[in-house]
Formats: C-alpha cells, structure tokens, sequence
C-alpha cells in the first residue's frame, strides 16, 4: 500500500483493504475515512469490511461516499468537520487518492494560502490544478469568475515587467496588455549596496508604480494566487480571472528571511542588516559609519541569488571606509560563504582576491548562515565541505551583514508552469516556456543558467518582445539571448571591478579594453555604477530605449 503524506494531520491513499488495517495502525493513524463509494469497482472491498477490521484494531472509521469529479462545497465542509472531530493523525482513501486530496485541498482554504495547500498535495502526488480556482475561492465554487481578456498578461512590475511591456508597446502599437502586481512602489534594487555604503540616500531608489506603468498598459493591483495555462488563465487573489493570448512570466524572487532561525525577529537592531532591503540598507551604513572596532560578519547563501557579488560588494564597502578611517587594523571582517569559491567566473578572482587581502578578511567557504541569536550577537553555520561530514560552528559578532536564502515565489514553485526545482521551465535561447508555447519567463525567476541582475533582465526584455510580436505575427522566434548578466562589484569607493559574462562564464564586454578592462577595478566603472546607469534604468530601461540592448538574431542556419 501507500502512505502519501499531506501533513502531519493527514495522510491519503488509493484503495485499501481489511489487510491493510494493521499497517496503518503500526504507522501511528487513530483514525480512517474512506472517500469512495462502495460497488465503485469490481475488486473494491466494502465499507463494512474495513470498518469491521478498523473497529478491531482500536481504529475510529468513516464513511463518506464522494463520486469521482464531484466534489461538491457541501462534502469539502463535512471532510474539514471530520478532520477537527476525529482523533488524529488520519488516513483518507478512496480509489487513486486523489478525491481525498481534493477534499482535503478545499477543506483547508480558508485556513491556509493556496500555495500551501498546493506545495503539500504536490508533495505527495496529487495536481490540484483542476480545483484552484475553489481553492483561490476558500473552497467554494466561484459563482461569478468576472473574466477580464487581454493579448498579453504580464506577472510582475518589477525591471523586468515594465521592460518587457515597454519594449513591445515601442514594437507593436495597439496592444492590449496588463501588468498584474500589487506593489505601490517599485524599487531600483541595485541602488541598495550604493545605500548601505553611504553613497546613495535610500529615497532616489524608490518610486511609485503608478509613475512608471507605460502609457496604454493596464495595471491590475493584485497578487497572483495561481496559473492555469491549460485555459490561458491567471487568477488572482479573490479569485478572479485574468485570461490572455500570451503570458510573460517575471515576478522576481522571494527573500526567505524565514529560512534562517531567529533572523526575522533581530532584522535591524542587534547590529544585523541586509541590503537586500529598501528598509535595511540605510542600518548598514548607520553600523559600518559607526563602527571602530570588532568583529563583522558578511554572509553568502546557495545559489542561485539575485545579483551574486552582492553580498561580497558590502565587505568590501564596508572595508573601504574602515580603511579609510584607518580602523581596519581593529576590526575582524569574515566573509561567511555557502559556495566555494568568491565568484562564479574566474576572470574576475584574482583583482577580488587583492581586495579581500586590502581588507584582511578571513574567507570562509562552505559555510552556509542557519540561525541567529541577536540579543546574545551570535550566529550558527553549517559547515559542509566536501567528502566531509557536515558540522555546526557558532560565531560571535558585532556587525552582521546578511544575505538571505532565495527561491522562486511560492505561487510559482507549485504552478504547472515550474520545473521540478521550482522554477519557470523556459528554453535559455528564445526564452519561451517548453511546455506552454504562448508562456515566456524573464528576470530572476526563470530557469536560464545566467546571473540573476537587473543588467540580465535589461537584456532579456528586448529577446522575448521580439519573439512575442513575432508570434503574434505568425512566425518562428527571431531573437536569442546570450546568457548576459553584470555585476558592478564595487571594491572600494571610487573604483569597481564590472563583471559580464554570459552562459558558461564567456566574458561578454560591453566597452573596449583601453576604457573598462572588467577584470581590473576602475574609475570609468564606478562613474557608470554611480552616475551613469541609475538615469539608463529610470529613464531608458523601463522605457523601452535600449540602449546597448540590442536582441541578437536567430541564426539562419
């Protein structure tokens, strides 16, 4: 037989029989509900047997017949009600499991997000697809799914979005789009190490959504709850229904403070900061501005993050102005690395490594952040390294900078659009989903092996409105992306080391050698982090000017 596990609560499976009873009881369930009717099939045992056997072995059993695609509000209640007086843990089957899941899925939805309840039946085996919308609904059969219809749906506000709409409102006018987010405000995010080094003001790095929707693109203020691509749907929390022609997919990441023991209650106080928050990034200068002596611990999660040298370009920052201040010689810096090695590319290591020698900072590899104590400033690690069995370390500290563990939305890691980790399942040329012919990714969130920064989305943005028109015009993808990404690091204040490269760690320069050498820092790189490319996002970017942007074509071979 088999146990599929939803929860700790509940456990479904296909058809058992009396036979099966002492093994669920071995298994620790105190009680049975069966889902299927009995006389369903030829070999089904009936209820009576089971109850019998479920009786004898100290078991409470119930019976609640639910023909197969007929699961009405009313049973969903009754199974939610029986799941609160039954003693738990439980065990429900019917046929293939599948009717119980669903029970289960809908009994559960005013409680729980539907995320939640998709991730735990995706967990055990069972596609909810069918009923999300009942699930977006609270578990009730919408009555009025008040169907909006646009030529392009496009998930996401973020550089990406607003891109990618602006880029196919400058190639086809007369398109009927619509930005779905919730967001008032939209961030420049690659201000933020500017922020946390003291060179920004937090402010020039926000505004309001409203100020850069393109004119003639609609924007639906609402949360994704779910996808149904087999009925070009996307629907919204509420449950309402936004259908579309072709769907671009580009909602960023999700920062998964909670992943790591006690970081969300000492997040700004306690000497613990991120500049991966609008928030936060002002605390890091406040701490490093103060700072004279001590210990400050830098931290790096697995990949895949957005924008990989982020957490090293606030060691180096913060370094700078210790140097500078001529307080280094007192404080300890530790770069605390889940990965092994300081960057992904190895062109850019040797100019990073005389960095990391100017500052006197101990690099630690394999040493991935799991829990922090702030009132005590102490913070645990797992240490992994390879071919040797995983410890745990604590770590003392006065400043911690802290990068956090990333991963798809929740909404999407659980959507039919997602690969078996969670992301956007896209093809890395043309960026069009593998599955769904009129779905593309871009941004963060898609599956592509490339750096996840802005600079990467700044060049996708044009590759999928080029194939998006060409689709709509009846032809074949006409635009490749090359796997582009950048990262400005920024080494000390004034001179930054501008990484690009592409799929496989090509070098992919944007400027001849005589005026950024990227694998040497530089002033000309740091002119264009600091003054050149903010006015480029705000006024170009998410304008639909690309400048420097232009798609490369389809080989015509």
């Amino acid at each position: 037989m088999e146990f599929k596990k939803i929860n700790d609560d509940i456990t479904v499976s296909p058809q058992i029989t009396a036979e099966h009873i002492a093994e669920i009881k071995a298994a620790g369930f105190r009680s049975i509900i069966c889902n299927r009717p009995d006389g369903e099939g030829a070999d089904q045992p009936t209820f009576e047997e089971i109850h019998a056997a479920a009786k004898a072995a100290g078991l409470d059993a119930r019976y609640q017949p639910v023909v197969g695609g007929k699961v009405s509000d009313a049973d969903a209640d009754a199974f939610g009600a029986m799941l609160r007086e039954l003693p738990g843990p439980v065990f429900a089957y019917c046929r293939t499991g599948t009717r119980s899941a669903t029970l289960w899925s809908l009994s559960q939805a005013k409680d729980k997000s539907p995320a939640e309840i998709l991730e735990a039946t995706k967990a055990a085996g069972y596609d909810m697809a069918g009923v999300v919308r009942r699930i977006v609904n609270g578990g009730k059969t919408p009555t009025d799914e008040g169907d909006a219809k646009f030529d392009i749906v496009i998930v996401g506000g973020g550089a990406a979005g607003i891109s990618v709409a602006s880029s196919l409102m400058t190639r086809k006018a007369g398109l009927n789009i619509a930005i779905l987010d919730p967001a008032d405000i939209h961030y420049y995010q690659p201000g933020w190490t500017m922020v946390g080094g003291g060179v920004f003001e937090a402010e020039t790095t926000a505004r309001t959504m409203a100020s850069l929707i393109p004119k003639g693109v609609h924007w639906i203020k609402s949360a994704v709850a779910a996808f149904e691509p087999q009925n070009n749907a996307v629907i919204l929390d509420g449950c309402r229904v936004v259908k579309y022609d072709r769907l671009i997919v580009c909602p960023g990441l999700k920062l998964n403070w909670g992943a790591v023991d006690g970081l969300v209650e000492t997040l700004g106080k306690n000497g613990v900061t991120s500049n991966y928050r609008f928030d936060l990034a002002p605390y890091t200068w406040e701490l490093v501005s103060k700072m004279t002596q001590g210990k400050a611990i830098f931290t790096q999660p697995p990949m895949p993050i957005k924008c990989a040298g982020a957490p090293q370009k606030a060691m180096y920052l913060s370094g700078d102005h210790w140097y500078r201040e001529g307080v280094l010689k007192n404080i300890d810096i530790q770069f605390m690395n889940a990965g092994g090695v300081l960057f992904g590319v190895k062109d850019y290591v040797p100019a990073l490594e005389k960095y990391v020698e100017k500052y006197d900072a101990s690099l630690n590899f394999f040493h991935n952040l799991i829990a922090v104590d702030g009132p005590a400033k102490k913070a645990t690690f797992k240490v992994a390294k390879p071919d040797t069995e995983a410890t745990e370390i604590t770590v003392d500290f006065d400043m911690m900078h802290v990068c956090p563990p990333q991963t798809a939305p929740d909404f999407i890691r659980v959507s039919p659009l997602a690969d078996a980790a969670g992301w956007i399942d896209v093809d890395q040329s043309t960026l069009r989903h593998k599955t769904y012919d009129n779905v593309w990714s871009l941004g963060d969130v898609m599956n592509a092996p490339n750096a996840k920064t802005a600079a990467a989305a700044r060049m996708q943005a044009p590759v999928v409105a080029e194939n998006v028109v060409a689709d709509i015009n009846g032809g074949a993808p006409v635009a490749v992306y090359n796997g582009y990404g950048s990262c400005p690091l920024t080494v000390e204040r004034g001179k930054i080391v501008l990484a690009e490269f592409g799929y496989g760690g090509t070098l992919l320069p944007s400027f001849p050698k005589w005026f950024i050498d990227g694998t040497k820092p530089t002033r000309a790189a740091w002119l264009l982090k600091e003054q050149i490319l903010p006015p480029i996002y705000w006024k170009a970017m998410l304008r639909g000017r690309e400048w420097m942007a232009t798609p490369e074509k389809v080989s015509a071979e």
